[in-house]
């Protein structure tokens, strides 16, 4: 691909990789090309040194990165140097982080090395064709006795449903439009605001639809992104790592004009409880928002975290406090709506005034409090009658159960009708548009990964 090439780096040096300056739907970026098909895209010490320039020049210009991998790794015939021209290349990447975005397409093999760039990067989209992991099949073999195949592996569906490294799978033909339609709402780079996106769509306009998608009964379910399309500029929802980590949905839109991160709760899978998976992918989403001067809009309904013993063994302290520490540290305008549950421990980490959040809003049917009314009822009322509990249920559910409780200490910032709850979020993203907070004076912050 050359149509929008306007400066080819290192132009003459061999090698598989080829990067420059690239037109990509009307936006400069620097386009690296690791994905020639000869030798399956061994990367030779030449091709390190081309990822590096290209890389340096990123910084330079303050353009985003684009990355069109297909390698299967350092090329062994030139032994140590190769891996030293992958891992230089690697830690380019690094010292873009946070600065520009990096944008990754996978559309072939992507392993050892290669695999561990695309890890590096901030949004990956893989083709349905494509596969990336550490190591093959054949350590796998050779380690485990197990024999698995590159798809079960480590394709593409693995990696959109399991490990959460693929933000979004398609078509090899699609992976590049697939990468300028993310790119549209970002900016060039950390020290700019995401470009404005033109909309007919009126600011004002009321969303009574969004309210009318919740069901009759506490414990019903229904599709938040439903809700989110009701509520952005012109329906146009752009989600990301969709398959995985499905009870938290993530994903771009625009508010009057203006880019935006959504984060939501999803009643349709685990009825919306944080776990694991979902805590990681919304600690990393707030993050890169945070890093790109997205402002971050949240919804919320979830009745806290997923109980288990498993989850507790495998860290679910450590990996809670991901999604706790990425609002936390964030200084980007943060607007909540609570549209039903919101208890306990998940209220506070899903961007709740005391994390910071610069507005905290709720509709009428915003659930509140430490906990359900059966769940106090249990630990409260023990040993009560049958009797007895009900009545206490019927008290709790009366008093603590809705948004004003909250609103009377000062953390619901206001209870609005759903029908107006587009106006309120565009009117508020143009009102916090100048917020600016101090960063602290310290080298990095010590983030729980």
């Amino acid at each position: 691909m050359t149509d929008g090439l306007s400066l080819q780096l290192r132009a003459g040096t061999p090698g598989q990789v080829s990067a420059g300056m690239y037109d990509l739907d009307g936006r400069t970026v620097i386009l690296i090309r690791a994905d020639s098909p000869d030798r399956k895209g061994a990367l030779t010490p030449d091709d390190g040194d081309t990822m590096v320039r290209a890389l340096e020049m990123a910084l330079e210009k303050r353009l985003p990165v684009v990355l069109l991998l297909a390698s299967s790794g350092a090329d062994a015939n030139h032994g140590v140097a190769a891996l030293d021209g992958w891992g230089r290349a690697a830690r380019a990447v690094s010292r873009c982080s946070g600065v520009v975005p990096i944008l990754a397409g996978v559309t072939g093999p992507a392993v050892t090395g290669a695999a561990l760039l695309i890890g590096l990067a901030d949004i990956v989209v893989m083709a349905s064709d494509s596969y990336a992991f550490v190591s093959g099949p054949i350590p796998v073999r050779q380690m485990t006795g197990v024999s698995v195949g590159l798809d079960e592996l480590g394709g593409a569906a693995v990696h959109e449903r399991s490990t959460g490294a693929a933000h979004a799978v398609v078509a090899s033909d699609d992976v590049l439009p697939t990468l300028a339609d993310v790119l549209r709402f970002l900016p060039d780079h950390n020290d700019t605001l995401p470009p404005h996106v033109p909309t007919a769509d009126p600011a004002d306009r009321e969303t009574p639809e969004a309210g009318d998608l919740l069901p009759d009964t506490p414990t019903g379910s229904y599709d938040v992104r439903d809700v989110i399309r009701a509520v952005v500029d012109d329906d146009d929802f752009v989600e990301m790592r969709g398959g995985w980590a499905r009870n938290l949905v993530t994903g771009f839109a625009c508010l009057g004009g203006h880019p935006v991160g959504i984060v939501a709760n999803q009643p349709l899978a685990i009825a919306g409880t944080l776990d694991i998976p979902a805590s990681q992918k919304g600690g990393r989403f707030v993050a890169f928002c945070d890093a790109f001067n997205l402002p971050i809009v949240t919804f919320v309904d979830t009745p806290g975290f997923y109980p288990g013993k498993d989850l507790e063994w495998r860290g679910m302290i450590r990996h809670g406090a991901q999604l706790a520490f990425a609002y936390a540290r964030a200084t980007v305008p943060r607007l909540a709506v609570v549209l039903r549950k919101s208890y306990g421990g998940a209220f506070i980490v899903m961007d709740s005034k005391t994390m910071g959040n610069d507005t905290y809003l709720a509709w009428p049917s915003a659930e509140i409090a430490v906990m359900g009314a059966t769940q106090s009822a249990q630990i409260l009322r023990r040993g009560a009658s049958a009797e007895e509990i009900d009545e206490y249920v019927e008290h709790y559910d009366a008093t603590y159960l809705n948004p004003y409780v909250g609103a009377e200490r000062g953390f619901v910032d206001g209870v609005i009708d759903p029908a107006d709850t587009r106006r309120e979020l565009a009117d508020l993203i143009d009102l916090l548009g100048s917020k600016r907070e101090p960063l602290p004076d310290r080298r990095h912050d010590n983030t729980p990964l």
